[in-house]
């Protein structure tokens, strides 16, 4: 139980990688909150690992500060306190980023390898990303991951705590594979992850960062299969991660196993970018 008596907020626990560090943290003896955008998703979670009638769910979009200022108010008034924050919730793609001319394109120069052809078609992603596309995402993965560090981090110094932040990134974020929006958010939570590392440490409360891979996720599931391909053809582990090994690292980080690591990546993704 090695986060017994602990309380602990993940966002984007409806789903994936979310739920099973909600489950995990659960399973280790920690009251956590589930927090997601869709009401649904998060009283599913919840109601797979509500046992001990110590958990609590929450809707919030983590791009609105004001939704996420309400989650903690809540959680200041249930728990009075708080020790573990994962901020989990991201998205890979958004309405006008040129994503559907990204993989037609992907496809047809997939098709001339195939060939044995120099491919004369580029991917060109950039070019038709609209600012719409480009701000949806980096409001989530990055503005959504400051909102809940700040507020957290308010709580955790109101009630003593020598809290953990988690904040999950990407594998994009190192080699920049991905689209440039997804990959430019995650990096940025990199760069936030080390400077709140520098600026809490003398408060006790540790803030580090995981880089998953392709991990099995209704993210994944969500780009093209050519594309699936080629990730999977370049990590040396040969195969997709699993929700539960990035979980697992969360699990490491948010426990005193822990203790000493602050300002750190730890790259969840089979040795497809090594650090």
């Amino acid at each position: 139980m090695r986060l017994q008596g602990k309380v602990a907020l993940v966002t984007g626990a409806g789903l994936g990688m979310g739920r099973a560090m909600a489950e995990t943290f659960a399973r280790e003896g920690a009251a956590v909150v589930v927090v997601d955008v869709t009401a649904k998703d998060a009283e599913d979670t919840l109601a797979l690992i509500n046992a001990r009638g110590d958990c609590m769910s929450a809707v919030a979009d983590v791009s609105n500060s004001a939704q996420v200022a309400a989650v903690y108010a809540q959680v200041e008034a249930r728990y009075g306190r708080l020790d573990v924050l994962v901020n989990n919730a991201g998205i890979g793609s958004a309405p006008g980023d040129g994503y559907d001319k990204f993989y037609e394109r992907m496809g047809a120069m997939n098709e001339q390898l195939a060939r044995g052809e120099t491919p004369t078609v580029h991917l060109d992603h950039t070019i038709d990303m609209q600012d719409e596309g480009w701000q949806k995402v980096v409001d989530i993965n990055m503005n959504g991951t400051f909102y809940n560090c700040r507020e957290a981090i308010r709580l955790m110094i109101k009630c003593g705590a020598k809290g953990s932040i988690i904040n999950i990134s990407s594998t994009s974020a190192l080699n920049g594979t991905g689209a440039v929006h997804y990959s430019a958010s995650k990096a940025a939570v990199l760069g936030l992850t080390k400077s709140l590392a520098r600026e809490l440490g003398g408060r006790g409360i540790r803030v580090n960062a995981i880089c998953p891979g392709a991990t099995n996720t209704r993210m994944m599931a969500g780009i093209s299969p050519d594309y699936a391909k080629q990730m999977v053809a370049s990590i040396p582990l040969g195969r997709m991660g699993e929700p539960q090994e990035v979980a697992n690292t969360a699990l490491f980080l948010a426990s005193e196993e822990g203790s000493y690591f602050t300002g750190q990546t730890l790259a969840a993704n089979g040795g497809w970018q090594m650090l």
